[in-house]
C-alpha cells in the first residue's frame, strides 16, 4: 500500500475524477492525459517509511535529492553567525516530504514571499519564495529553509513555534521541484559531497564534533 502525504489528496482526487469523467463522457483515449497525471500525482506525493540511522550526534538530510552546495558563510537574518550551508535540490521525481534533521524545539517559522526562479540557482535561497524554520537543539540553532522553485509554487511547513521534533519527524512538504537549505554550526563534520544523492531521514549529512558541549 502506497502511503500518500495528506497535501497530495486534493490533486489525486481531482485527476482521478477528471480521468473517469473524460473517459465516460468522451472517447476513452482522451482520458490518457489526465490518467497519466493521476498516476504522476500518486508517485509524486508518495510518503515512504524511512529507516533512521543510529547515533545521537548525527544530523540527517531534511530532504531527498542531490547535494548542490556545501560551503561556509555568515547567516545574518536568523542565526547571525558563521555556518556551514548544505543545499539539496529536489527534482519532480524525488520524494518531497521534509523531515527534521535533529532533535529540537521549533523556535521560529517564517514565510518569506519571493520569486519562483529555478531552485538550483545560487540566488534562489534568498530570492525565491521560502519558509524558514529555526530549530533550537542542545548543540545550538539549526536553520532549515524550504525554497520554492520554478514549478514548485508552495512550500508547506506543518509545525509552529514551540513544537518539539525528533530527528526524522516529518515537518512539511514542497510541492513539485524545489530546494531545501540547511544551515549548520561550523563545528560539524560534513559527511556528504557535492553531487551525492540523499534521502530525508536516512542519509547522514553531518555529525557534531566531539568538542561540542
Amino acid at each position: 500500500m502506497i502511503k500518500i502525504a495528506p497535501e497530495g489528496y486534493p490533486y489525486i482526487i481531482v485527476f482521478f475524477v477528471l480521468t473517469i469523467a473524460v473517459g465516460y463522457f468522451s472517447k476513452p483515449w482522451f482520458a490518457v492525459v489526465p490518467g497519466i497525471l493521476f498516476i504522476f500525482m500518486l508517485f509524486f506525493f508518495r510518503d515512504p517509511d524511512r529507516v533512521l540511522p543510529e547515533g545521537e550526534s548525527v544530523i540527517t538530510s531534511p530532504a531527498d535529492g542531490e547535494i548542490i552546495v556545501i560551503h561556509k558563510e555568515r547567516e545574518e537574518e536568523y542565526l547571525r553567525k558563521e555556518i556551514i550551508k548544505v543545499s539539496i535540490f529536489m527534482s519532480p521525481f524525488n520524494v518531497h516530504v521534509n523531515r527534521a534533521p535533529y532533535n529540537g524545539k521549533v523556535k521560529l517559522v517564517k514565510h518569506n514571499p519571493g520569486s519562483f526562479s529555478a531552485a538550483f540557482k545560487d540566488e534562489a535561497s534568498l530570492e525565491n519564495d521560502n519558509i524558514a524554520m529555526v530549530l533550537n537543539t542542545e548543540k545550538g540553532d539549526i536553520l532549515v529553509r524550504q525554497v520554492a522553485g520554478f514549478l514548485a509554487r508552495r512550500a508547506v511547513c506543518r509545525v509552529k513555534p514551540g513544537d518539539s521534533l525528533t530527528r526524522g519527524d516529518k515537518f512539511g512538504i514542497i510541492k513539485f521541484s524545489s530546494r531545501v537549505d540547511i544551515y549548520l554550526p561550523p563545528e560539524v563534520e560534513v559527511r556528504v559531497n557535492i553531487g551525492d544523492m540523499v534521502k530525508a531521514g536516512s542519509t547522514i549529512i553531518a555529525d557534531f564534533s566531539d568538542n561540542l558541549p
